[in-house]
């Protein structure tokens, strides 16, 4: 049986090419409150930032006088500050009045599907597509995959049965999950960011097992992602592993914060449905944003500092971080101290100095932006 023609077109805002040749503009891979975002990504920066480092120790030093154990911040995570219809509001409200599109969108928190569900209850959202971003532990390290528009009557269910794999991952299971999970042909599921290395088991281990996971379970993929909140360079990777594995290009922005995705599809479909047959057959326009070509760690900086902002929707940042306690439960970090600590106000002072125009310019001049060739 012949495969989809792959037809993977790579558009850029700046050359105007979205006007007048396509109606819609669709927003893949974006969080909401109801994501965890896991914080024990630190121990990796105290090593480069002395601030981080700084508070990072006298938090340390207070949890364990107050408490008698050491802290864990494998056990610690923050929820990103919008709401299911904040976040949605803002990606469709930025296809709509921005690029003139009529907008799809698609909300994929980590693990959950929480979002779309809360919305679907109300008549206007009642079309909502149920999507989420499972976590899939493969061979010493784990994948994200976009599993888009699943049927609501039995979203639930399938969620059941996501979970139970990643917390006991048995492999011999997983083509018989992604099987029942995509077999509704409105189904899309999505390879999200294949060559990031998040787990930091090496670059090269890592894409190698990238294109191991693709040939052996591509039956139930319909493409690979490429991500707004990732290097040229490693979406770059992605195309060639698009190549390799025969599957088409697909856009995902990953938006966390308060920046609207920076990679959108182009489409002249008028429904999520119709915009998974396309895919499924292989057709595809990613549109790369003006921001996407902003210095990445401009663009980091600035969404670590909507996560740690006070929103008037979104409640105060110390209620969006979280820590496990030793029996189980999840408490916000503000919990745990009197008044914000001095390490914490010192590090909340120097990350939003930088907020300041002229602080700001020489942040950039020395962030390097990677060119496309």
């Amino acid at each position: 049986m012949q495969g989809p023609r792959l037809r993977a077109n790579i558009h850029l805002e700046s050359n105007g090419t979205a006007n007048g040749r396509f109606r819609t503009g669709v927003s893949l891979h974006s969080h909401t409150q109801h994501s965890r975002e896991p914080l024990s990504f630190i121990y990796r920066v105290t090593g480069k930032l002395a601030p981080v480092r700084w508070a990072v120790a006298g938090f340390e030093r207070r949890y364990r006088e107050a408490y008698g154990t050491n802290l864990d911040l494998n056990r610690a995570y923050w929820t990103p500050p919008l709401s299911a219809h904040d976040a949605w509001r803002l990606e469709s409200g930025e296809i709509e009045q921005r690029l003139g599109l009529a907008s799809l969108v698609s909300l994929t928190d980590h693990d959950s599907i929480d979002a779309a569900m809360t919305l679907r209850v109300l008549d206007s959202f009642h079309h909502l597509p149920v999507s989420v971003e499972w976590t899939v532990p493969f061979r010493g390290t784990f994948f994200h995959l976009g599993i888009h528009n699943l049927p609501p009557e039995r979203a639930r269910a399938v969620m059941t049965e996501f979970e139970r794999f990643t917390a006991s991952p048995v492999e011999s299971e997983l083509a018989g999950l992604l099987e029942a999970a995509t077999s509704n042909p409105a189904v899309l599921a999505v390879f999200n960011h294949p060559c990031w290395d998040e787990n930091e088991i090496g670059h090269r281990e890592h894409v190698a097992l990238a294109h191991q996971f693709c040939l052996r379970y591509g039956a139930y993929l319909h493409a690979v992602e490429l991500n707004g909140l990732r290097p040229w360079k490693e979406n770059r990777e992605t195309m060639a592993l698009s190549e390799a594995v025969g599957k088409p290009l697909i856009s995902g922005g990953d938006r966390h914060g308060l920046e609207p995705n920076a990679t959108l599809n182009l489409t002249n479909a008028r429904t999520f449905a119709e915009f998974v047959e396309e895919m499924r057959e292989g057709a595809s326009h990613v549109l790369f944003t003006t921001h996407y070509f902003e210095p990445l760690p401009v663009r980091m900086l600035r969404g670590v500092q909507d996560a740690l902002a006070d929103h008037e929707r979104g409640g105060r940042w110390c209620d969006r971080v979280f820590y496990i306690s030793d029996d189980g439960e999840h408490l916000p970090v503000h919990r745990y101290w009197k008044r914000r600590p001095l390490t914490v106000r010192a590090f909340e002072t120097g990350l939003f100095a930088l907020r300041h125009p002229g602080l700001r310019m020489a942040f950039r001049a020395f962030a390097r932006q990677e060119a496309i060739s």
